[in-house]
């Protein structure tokens, strides 16, 4: 082979095996499996900007432990999901919506989410776990991106609410961002924005935590 071509297969074939392994790697967090997981907004959230950076867990080895376990700090989300879980025997027809906690920085996505549905599905309550966008989605008047986000979820819970077996005169919300506690839907100070789609977007009732350890 001639040794001007070297160097050329040489990167070429370095960038083939970073393109590989980029292609591999595992997102920041995935639902967990065996829920249903749809988009807020399949064509795109209101305001998006082409090419968002990767959603990225911004935990590192100098982050103290929660009750002895690593807490995932979830941000860079651009694309809002919902996902559902639901009780496996006797349904209540009541619905909790759960928006973890960040400061519109970060979702304290596990801690602050997938624990507290396997809570409330355990008591036969269903529980939609909103993945909303992060970072700078709020407050209002800043962006009202979260808002936004809070409000589509809550319709779409109602559009959805006889196929998942849920009363649509027992939905709930429960926030733990101590920031965005007056702007959830069922809050007195809730803002309808029309970007959301509906405008079925306060609750039956609502929950506001303010969780620390972030």
């Amino acid at each position: 082979m001639h040794k001007l071509l070297r160097p050329s297969i040489s990167g070429l074939a370095f960038a083939m095996l970073a393109v590989s392994v980029a292609c591999t790697q595992q997102p920041a967090w995935q639902p967990p499996a065996g829920h249903l997981t749809i988009d807020l907004w399949p064509h795109g959230a209101p305001g998006a900007t082409p090419n968002p950076p990767a959603e990225v867990d911004t935990t590192t080895v100098k982050d103290i432990l929660i009750a002895g376990a690593r807490l995932v700090r979830l941000s860079n989300v651009s694309n809002p999901t919902l996902t559902l879980y639901v009780p496996k025997d006797h349904p209540s027809g009541a619905a909790i919506i759960v928006f973890p906690g960040g400061g519109y920085r970060i979702l304290a996505i596990e801690l602050e989410g997938t624990e507290v549905c396997d809570w409330l599905v355990s008591i036969r309550v269903a529980c939609i776990l909103v993945k909303y966008r992060v970072p700078n989605s709020g407050p209002l008047p800043k962006s009202s991106a979260a808002l936004q986000d809070a409000q589509r979820a809550l319709g779409m819970v109602r559009a959805h609410a006889a196929e998942w077996h849920i009363d649509p005169q027992r939905i709930g919300v429960l926030g733990f961002c101590r920031h965005c506690l007056s702007r959830l839907p069922g809050s007195r100070r809730t803002e309808f924005c029309p970007q959301s789609g509906n405008s079925r977007h306060r609750a039956n009732s609502a929950v506001l935590h303010r969780s620390d350890g972030r």
